[in-house]
């Protein structure tokens, strides 16, 4: 790109007879184009342009993910790792986490001990005081 805009300015300068590129031949006012054209050829020719489409690609697909979990109030990442901020969020989610695993907890423990003190468990040990209660 940069030699097209270089060989519009000089070609500009060569018509307008500003300066020393008046003086110029016009194999010197017009060789920047003939170097776009070898560099646009070298760079399909080697894939250069491609890497650096996906290399694009890639930023701003990281750029919206990155945006998707800040506004879902999940990236922790924008933080400096060492900050006291990232600490104080990875130890919310970390209470939180807690939280939610002592709800399961307890609500598992409600559920055993339902079936534990059920009616049918108790009417089975009624049967004789000596003999051992089936599980």
């Amino acid at each position: 790109m940069w030699f097209i805009v270089i060989g519009v300015l000089l070609l500009v300068m060569k018509l307008a007879d500003f300066g020393t590129v008046a003086d110029w031949s016009w194999w010197l006012v017009l060789s920047p184009f003939a170097l776009a054209v070898a560099w646009w050829a070298w760079a399909d020719a080697t894939g250069f342009t491609k890497r650096a489409e996906m290399r694009r690609m890639e930023e701003r697909k990281q750029e919206r993910r990155r945006k998707n979990m800040e506004a879902l109030g999940m990236d922790y990442r924008k933080y400096d790792r060492s900050s006291r901020k990232a600490a104080a969020f990875q130890q919310m989610q970390a209470a939180q986490a807690q939280k939610v695993e002592d709800q399961r907890d307890a609500k598992r423990q409600k559920n055993r001990d339902s079936v534990v003190n059920s009616r049918f468990d108790s009417q089975m040990g009624q049967g004789d005081a000596a003999s051992p209660r089936r599980r």
